[in-house]
């Protein structure tokens, strides 16, 4: 058989319900898999040993008892640094946050352990979230397992790396600009971005009470390396919370679209350049969709580039209010990159501002909905070229913009509370890194998102998870 960490959630899932495998014998195979790598990428920066071996016993007592199990019972799964877990500091990979212990677990973690899934491990992110590269000056910097001289990504690039290299099934993530689908680029695995409300956001670190852009654009969602383990982690984690006042319960699958699904195939988007590798991706994981029954036009939504102005006008803006509180957290090359965004966007002057700003929010919004009536699905590049150069995106003014051209095409779905299901669709060759790509669509039609790419995961994906290359 082949080790128990090679395994996807479901797999693992079964095989525990089964009996043909002990939550014990899982829980511990994942530890071994951490101790053996993480090391070498310094993804996981708190290894949770003890509770999850003690996690794994009671679970094999209820399945030794005939339980009813949930749909993760035994699954090891890992939990972003910046996610509320009882007992644990919330650090947000910053040292002024290093003890800031919570009392109780966020709804996402909560409905993860209800599911049966055994939290092992804390991962790393930037610091305070703001960057789409991982390195903390908490925990230091994690290293990409295909190629450690280029970005995991961020901010979510702790769970994805763990994912990468098998010290985890799933991982718990969030996402204002791209924090679940950057990674999962870099990194090679599937993530969603969810719908707005769909999965319940709260916390207690720095504050329960949240800015208005993070209301809006930011979401809570599931990382794994295989797109039916991301569907079933959806699954568990969505629905109304109380603590969340926005959340909302609706179901995951909407109606049957009569004949073919329409996508459009945006390879090259709007605003800069694209590297040829990557358009290259693109088309080649239309070409999946089409002969999978799929109604493939190369098309952009109309005010694309509206739509990332809007949102770095809105993110940054917003983000101006705290920038006090928020500078002295965050540090070294982290601090460059936001004082450099920070520059490069004014701050809104007053609240006319900002009311005129949510006004183009709305325009951009429903000139989307209307496209996507017509054309329920966009698959585009996740990012516009391949991982950059680790350090590169604060290295200096130009670096900071090319950054946020490069990543450019996940900023859409942020803006409008948009689905959005990242999966690699290919692999350079000379660099070794995975190329993903993104299926955005309507509001509340994450199953069509996830349908799309399991039709390209189908025929394009990467034998995962892998040893990092030394």
């Amino acid at each position: 058989m082949n080790p128990l960490w090679t395994h996807s959630a479901l797999e693992l899932a079964g095989m525990v319900s089964r009996r043909e495998v002990s939550c014990a014998e899982v829980v511990e195979a994942h530890l071994t898999r951490i101790a053996a790598v993480n090391p070498r990428v310094n993804a996981v920066v708190r290894v949770l040993a003890d509770e999850a071996r003690a996690a794994a016993e009671a679970a094999d007592r209820k399945v030794a008892a005939g339980a009813a199990l949930g749909p993760l019972h035994g699954v090891p799964i890992t939990v972003k640094e910046n996610i509320d877990m009882a007992g644990l500091p919330t650090t947000w990979g910053v040292p002024g946050l290093a003890d800031a212990v919570v009392p109780l677990d966020a709804p996402v973690v909560e409905r993860m352990r209800a599911a049966g899934a055994i939290p092992i491990g804390r991962t790393n992110l930037p610091d305070m979230a703001l960057r789409v590269h991982t390195d903390s000056c908490l925990h230091g910097a994690t290293l990409n397992p295909w190629n450690a001289a280029r970005t995991a990504g961020g901010s979510s690039g702790g769970d994805a790396v763990a994912l990468a290299t098998g010290m985890c099934a799933i991982g718990l993530g969030n996402d204002i600009g791209g924090s679940l689908r950057n990674p999962a680029n870099a990194c090679g695995i599937a993530s969603i971005r969810p719908s707005a409300g769909r999965v319940p956001d709260a916390g207690l670190v720095p504050g329960e009470d949240r800015l208005l852009a993070v209301q809006l654009m930011q979401v809570q969602g599931p990382m794994a390396r295989r797109v039916a383990d991301v569907r079933a982690a959806l699954q568990v984690m969505m629905g109304a919370h109380p603590r969340d006042p926005w959340s909302i319960t609706a179901p995951l699958a909407g109606s049957a679209a009569p004949g073919p699904l329409r996508v459009a195939v945006v390879a090259e988007p709007p605003g800069g350049g694209t590297d040829p590798r990557v358009a290259a991706a693109v088309r080649r994981a239309a070409d999946a969709l089409s002969d999978a029954g799929y109604a493939v036009v190369e098309t952009c939504p109309p005010r694309y580039e509206d739509a990332i102005a809007v949102w770095t006008q809105f993110l940054l803006g917003d983000f101006a209010a705290v920038m006090p509180q928020l500078m002295p957290l965050i540090g070294g090359s982290g601090a460059t990159f936001l004082a450099m965004m920070q520059s490069a966007v004014p701050p809104l002057p007053d609240a006319a501002a900002m009311s005129i700003m949510l006004m183009q929010r709305d325009g951009v919004a429903r000139a989307w909905s209307q496209f996507l009536a017509e054309y329920p699905l966009v698959l585009s590049p996740t990012w516009s070229q391949l991982p950059f150069e680790a350090g590169f995106d604060a290295a200096s003014e130009a670096g900071a913009k090319a950054t946020m051209e490069m990543v450019r095409p996940v900023l859409p779905a942020n803006l409008m509370g948009l689905p959005s299901a990242c999966v690699p669709a290919d692999r350079d060759e000379a660099t070794g890194l995975p190329i993903g790509v993104l299926l955005t669509g309507a509001r509340f039609r994450d199953d069509q998102c996830l349908d799309a790419a399991e039709a390209i995961e189908q025929r394009c994906a990467l034998a995962t998870p892998i040893d990092p290359v030394r």
